[in-house]
């Protein structure tokens, strides 16, 4: 069953014109037993005594889910470690001597190959 709330009130309109100034209250509805649709929220005076602005709040907030999922990463194993730390000293010792080992391979077979050896 709906929950009967108190009507919201609405906010005051005061219009600026250069000779007067004019107040005008827009009339008051009848209570709703519907929930209604939620509204964007005028700035009260607690907003105006907030520390952060929006984008403030919202690069802190980012800055800290980033600093959650960084700590919620499982742990690198030693095994991981260790290929990391190898990787460019094999890449470097391949680039130095693969080239000279392929080349003498490749003679020794085609002289063993030319020799009629299988």
């Amino acid at each position: 069953a709906p929950v009967n709330e108190p009507p919201q009130q609405q906010p005051v309109v005061v219009k600026f014109e250069p000779h007067a100034a004019e107040v005008t209250t827009p009339p008051v509805q009848a209570p709703v037993f519907a929930q209604p649709a939620p509204q964007p929220v005028a700035a009260t005076a607690q907003d105006a005594q907030r520390l952060l602005s929006d984008d403030s709040a919202m690069a802190a907030g980012l800055a800290f889910q980033s600093l959650s999922q960084s700590v919620a990463r499982p742990a690198r194993t030693m095994d991981e470690l260790v290929s990391d730390m190898l990787r460019p000293m094999l890449s470097a010792w391949l680039d130095d001597n693969l080239p000279a080992l392929v080349e003498r391979l490749v003679k020794a077979e085609i002289e063993r190959v030319s020799r009629g050896g299988r």
